[in-house]
């Protein structure tokens, strides 16, 4: 978050979205877009615990304020009350509801903190800033305001922007010389996803971003074999270790590590920004990933990439594969051999062997 004091001459935008990591993720331009156009660093209303380790020293992001349930009462639900009265106290400005759910809720949280509703731009009401990409979508309603809080235009480009602390890297330092990874070419990948933190197994049949155990452990013996001296690290949520643990044991194969159990925000973030390339399937991950400059293929089922696809600094290597465009609805639908022919035409980064620090 920003600790520089910013003038009282300006107004202070909010940003409300309670989205996943991939979600927020993708909001940084319009962060971006706001503190250019209103001169202050915009305060975010998100729901994720995890937000703050996600936006920990970005230059775009103010005050971070967590909401609970969006589906208790306002009257039975402390942490309501307490985001309320914080939004008393803080400086007024310009607020942009980027969330399509619970509407009605976060409009009653809004209300008892101050906020008049001319104050507020919806985006369900901002229909002709719809575009595919949800950045290009972000920037469209960025560029408008509310009619008490008009701003100067600005651009800015349409691309996120994720920053990796000094503490951050420190940890990775340790954290790679524990594991005896020092040095090492690492590779991420990312089977799960937010579907399979909800479902578990049982899910797996009606989830269109699985890809059967077989195909990963003949994609990881694929990369193994092309690169020989690299670490291939199954990254997730800390609940998913089981399943990575699995996978590594069907792998047979010694460069193979699960490690979602040590896995914290943070860590994933300095892992982005040392890695020399990433295999994911749609998710949060990916475009941590992108935003860092690691080359990737990203996996896609029903959802489009037209839509979803991560995207980077210039020049960094993003191949999608799969999606409605292409035939398949399942990321099952995608062969094995298709991912490692593409696997082998992707322009990964070299070793880490200065830790990278900074912002990308």
């Amino acid at each position: 978050m920003s600790d520089a004091l910013p003038s009282f001459t300006h107004p202070r935008p909010l940003v409300v979205r309670c989205g996943a990591v991939g979600d927020m993720v993708l909001l940084t331009p319009l962060l971006a877009l706001l503190q250019r156009r209103y001169g202050v660093a915009p305060d975010v209303l998100a729901s994720g615990a995890w937000t703050p380790e996600l936006y920990a020293g970005h230059p775009h992001v103010g005050s971070i304020f967590l909401l609970g349930s969006r589906r208790r009462p306002y009257w039975s639900d402390p942490r309501q009350w307490s985001i309320s009265t914080a939004l008393q106290q803080r400086r007024p400005g310009p607020v942009f509801l980027c969330d399509e759910r619970a509407v009605v809720q976060i409009r009653r949280i809004l209300a008892h903190g101050g906020i008049r509703e001319r104050d507020l731009l919806w985006v369900g009401d901002c229909h002709d800033t719809w575009r595919p990409h949800w950045i290009d979508r972000w920037l469209a309603f960025g560029a408008q305001s509310p009619v008490p809080w008009p701003a100067p235009d600005a651009a800015v480009e349409a691309r996120p922007i994720l920053t990796v602390s000094a503490a951050a890297q420190v940890d990775l330092r340790r954290w790679l010389q524990a594991h005896g990874l020092t040095g090492k070419r690492l590779i991420l990948l990312q089977p799960g996803s937010k579907r399979t933190l909800k479902r578990g197994r049982r899910g797996l049949l009606g989830n269109d971003k699985a890809w059967p155990v077989e195909r990963w452990v003949e994609t990881m013996q694929g990369m193994a074999s092309s690169c020989p001296d690299a670490a291939l690290l199954l990254t997730g949520a800390p609940s998913e270790q089981a399943m990575l643990r699995h996978l590594q044991r069907a792998s047979q194969l010694s460069q193979v590590y699960a490690v979602a159990s040590t896995m914290t925000i943070s860590r994933l973030l300095a892992l982005c920004a040392n890695a020399s390339g990433m295999l994911a399937v749609d998710t949060g991950p990916a475009h941590m990933a992108a935003a860092l400059g690691c080359p990737l293929i990203v996996l896609y089922g029903s959802s489009s990439p037209s839509t979803w696809l991560p995207r980077g600094p210039e020049n960094t290597p993003i191949i999608p594969l799969g999606g409605p465009e292409n035939g398949c609805l399942r990321v099952t639908d995608i062969p094995t051999q298709t991912v490692l022919e593409t696997w082998n035409t992707l322009p990964l980064r070299g070793k880490p062997a200065t830790i990278c620090t900074g912002m990308a």
